[in-house]
Formats: C-alpha cells, structure tokens, sequence
C-alpha cells in the first residue's frame, strides 16, 4: 500500500508482545517520577500551538498485532521472542539503565544489520528451522498500516494552523514515508538521525525547539507511557493512546477543532 511504512521506519518497535506489561507493569517501578504540576487542559481560550506524535503504533496499527502476525507467519514461537526481547525493553524505558541494543539501535550507534544479527540467534522457530537474520525487521513490520483517523486528525490540525512535528524512536530511518511525512508535519524528528531517543528529556526540547515552540504549547501524544511522562515532565500536555478514536477525540477537545 502506498504509504504504508514498513519495517524499518518503526517506531516503539521492540514494545510489541510486551507493550501492555510495560505500559501497566514492570516499568511502573522503575520510571522517574511524574512531575507534581501536570499540565491542565485548555478552558476558554486553547493555549495550545503544536501537535507532536509519535509514529509507529499511533500513526499506524497497533505494533503488538503488527508483529503478532510476523510470528505467526514465519511460525516462531512467541514465547522465545518474549524471552529475547523483554530484557532489553524493560531497560530501554528505565531511566537509571543504558547501553542495551535498543538503545544502540534508536540512537543509530548500530547497523539495523547488526541489531538483526545479534536477534536472530535468539528466536526459535517452531519446526526447528533458523530465523534469518538478513531483512528481519523488514518482515516483522511488513503487515503494519496506517492508521487512517489518526493521518486524518492531524492532517486536520495542520489545515487549522497548528504546528505539527513527528516525534519517532527508529528502528531504522530508510523507510520512513518521506512524502507522507512531509505533508503531515513541519518537522521531523527520528531518533536515529539526531542521536536522542525518547525518554530522553533533551528530544523532547528538540522537537519543540524545531516548531519554535515552548514545551507547555505543544501537546504530545504516543503510546508508551514512559514516554509521555517525561514529555509531561516537561510542561508538554501527554496524552498515552490507545484507541484511535479516544485519541482523536481527546485531541480535538485540547484543541478546541474538529479532528474527526
């Protein structure tokens, strides 16, 4: 499908079989506290000027199910990929921790060749065959799709004058639907071409900085609740997304526009 990104333009792309237990489980524990002073909706008049989004699981079908069927397609047992992957998700969102491959990975301080090499070895396959580590994550985001409300929303709050920005931890920036980005958002930042990925507070200034926007103007809305914490932190107001039509509506409201 035209437009459609494929696998390494993911984002969030590691929290797949796990991203629930993340969001309402193990990093609960490990996060950094919430700042005390949480950012309130818009009464009268919207304070608001930017939109930043993340990509991959907002933008586009849920990463669980997008990954899902890459397992069940190529028959590996779901339970060695969780076993592969939880580890270095549990430290990739945590704050005291670093240096894991995801970290290596989003900031771009390894080849996506190399990230698939050092994960191949780890899936087994369930007829006892070997995984191929060569175009890995090509195929584990193959059936990803837009998410057609969300192109819509900001599509929309674009038309209306805000300003909007893509916010993306990379699991590779090649594939990345440069035409489709450029006519949703006035910039874009992807997490292995600058160097910083989130949760990192220094991209979420940077992306605010590319609007010419103060954090408290922009509200921030992606999937991983880590996420939009520190965004929060940071005087940005978070919304974690879950069903696209929440999203939509939620973000409408802050707004004061139709998004729908």
């Amino acid at each position: 499908m035209t437009g459609t990104p494929t696998s390494q333009s993911m984002t969030s792309a590691g929290v797949a079989l796990c991203c629930i237990s993340l969001r309402l489980g193990d990093v609960q524990d490990r996060r950094a506290p919430a700042a005390v002073d949480q950012p309130q909706p818009p009464t009268a008049t919207p304070r608001f000027r930017g939109l930043i989004t993340d990509w991959g699981g907002v933008m586009t079908s849920p990463i669980a199910d997008t990954v899902r069927a890459w397992l069940d397609y190529e028959g590996i047992d779901h339970d060695s990929y969780t076993a592969a992957i939880r580890p270095w998700l549990l430290a990739a969102y945590d704050p005291a921790k670093d240096g894991n491959p995801i970290h290596a990975l989003e900031r771009g301080e390894c080849t996506i060749g190399d990230f698939e090499r050092l994960l191949a070895p780890m899936l087994v396959r369930r007829d006892g065959g070997q995984v191929l580590a060569e175009g890995l994550l090509t195929r584990m985001f193959a059936a990803s799709l837009p998410c057609e409300p969300m192109y819509a929303a900001v599509h929309a709050a674009r038309a209306a004058g805000l300003r909007t920005c893509l916010l993306s931890n990379s699991w590779g920036s090649e594939a990345y639907p440069r035409d489709v980005l450029a006519d949703m958002y006035h910039a874009v930042v992807i997490s292995a071409e600058v160097g910083m990925r989130k949760p990192e507070e220094r991209i979420f200034r940077h992306a605010a900085e590319l609007l010419g926007l103060a954090p408290s103007e922009c509200v921030f809305i992606d999937d991983i609740e880590p996420n939009v914490q520190v965004a929060e932190a940071l005087g940005m107001y978070g919304v974690l997304h879950i069903e696209p039509e929440v999203s939509v509506a939620q973000l409408a409201e802050l707004f004061g526009l139709p998004l729908g």
